[in-house]
């Protein structure tokens, strides 16, 4: 359908929120959006009162389906981005792990070359690389491989770039390891710096923040915790009105209070949700790997040998109940944080992040639940409930 409506459903938008409405895709556009019912004679899809939201942005996801962005796999790659619409994620940012610098490389020439190709229509859409190390501190790894930490330079990072053809868009490192200060003066407004694995202090963070760092990597995981006479990197986070942070969102990376914490801190504009997501994501239990390391999936975890956390099997729409649920917050005020917040930071405001006429149509319609009912994407349709 190159012209169709989806009518009766609660819109969430910038401005407002529409009780009931409808909007017209045509072309895989957003070119009009109405309140009440729709009058008119086009195709439609009655939503039936349904939330109906931009589709998410997944800012920090490493795999999920059977599938590792380090695997350095076309086919990996096509699968998982297919997959990733079942959860209402849209666009994400393909994320890399602490290994070896061919390995590395490996995956940038995949993630670049499929990118090139990738099918936005029936998949969704990886609008950058989110390189999670090598430039972190060995005294937390979390579920890095400490073997390949490596210290950051101009040079190394240009190099990266270079062949990840500038689509590395946020690269997480350890602000207080030689080396990191001169790369983020130089590159700061190439590349959103996000701290994390990193035992940096208080005020370390504060410096990298005034040097032109924007953002902490999953909150409260791999970095110094706060404590009443040293507040470490979770104290910088919560104060610091320039820091935006990320969150695992599903009950176990953070205690709900946690989370409650760090929403009432940030508020609805600098939150992201996200999945950090590994290999196991919609799979069964059992044994996978995340960057050459071994991991054991046993219900809603994932840990190394050593009990250490690796990544997580969250779902977008899981993460955004789970937060409706730990805050107390409504959808009218959380949606943002899935979608336009990601998308403010990554300068694609223009055409996705929000439901607004002239943006592309990426949406996803949702229960009282957040169970994904349908995702739209570019403006085809996927069916994923009743």
């Amino acid at each position: 359908m190159s012209k169709y409506v989806i009518a009766n459903g609660r819109i969430y938008t910038k401005n407002e929120t529409i009780a009931q409405g409808y909007i017209i895709i045509y072309n895989g556009k957003i070119a009009q959006i109405g309140t009440g019912e729709y009058q008119g004679e086009l195709t439609t899809i009655d939503l039936k009162g349904q939330h109906v939201l931009p589709g998410f942005i997944d800012i920090h996801m490493h795999g999920g389906y059977g599938e590792d962005v380090m695997d350095a796999s076309f086919e990996g790659l096509k699968h998982l981005s297919e997959s990733l619409l079942s959860e209402g994620t849209t666009s994400f940012l393909a994320t890399t792990m602490t290994q070896s610098d061919e390995n590395i490389i490996k995956a940038l020439k995949n993630i670049v070359d499929y990118q090139g190709q990738q099918d936005n229509l029936k998949a969704a859409s990886i609008v950058g690389i989110h390189l999670e190390g090598p430039f972190i501190s060995e005294h937390k790894v979390g579920a890095q491989n400490p073997a390949y930490v490596q210290r950051p330079s101009v040079a190394k990072i240009q190099q990266f770039q270079e062949i990840a053809n500038d689509q590395i868009k946020v690269m997480t490192f350890a602000p207080e390891v030689e080396g990191a200060r001169e790369t983020l003066a130089a590159l700061h407004n190439q590349i959103n710096f996000s701290i994390g694995h990193t035992v940096a202090t208080f005020d370390e963070v504060n410096e990298a923040v005034a040097h032109g760092a924007k953002h902490v990597t999953h909150l409260y995981n791999a970095g110094t915790a706060f404590e009443h006479r040293n507040p470490g990197l979770s104290g910088a986070a919560w104060v610091n009105d320039k820091l935006s942070t990320e969150s695992i969102v599903d009950g176990i990376h953070s205690h709900p209070a946690s989370i409650k914490i760090a929403y009432k801190q940030k508020g609805n504009k600098r939150f992201f949700l996200i999945t950090d997501a590994m290999r196991a994501k919609g799979m069964p239990d059992g044994e996978y790997d995340l960057g050459g390391q071994n991991v054991t999936v046993k219900g809603s975890e994932a840990r190394l040998a050593s009990g250490a956390l690796a990544g997580s099997i969250l779902k977008m729409n899981e993460g955004l109940k789970n937060l409706i649920k730990f805050t107390g917050a409504s959808l009218d005020d959380l949606w943002r944080v899935t979608s336009l917040n990601q998308a403010i930071a990554l300068n694609i405001e223009d055409n996705k992040g929000s439901i607004a006429v002239g943006k592309d149509a990426d949406i996803v319609v949702v229960d009282d639940d957040m169970q994904v009912l349908t995702t739209i994407k570019s403006g085809e349709v996927h069916n994923f409930g009743s």
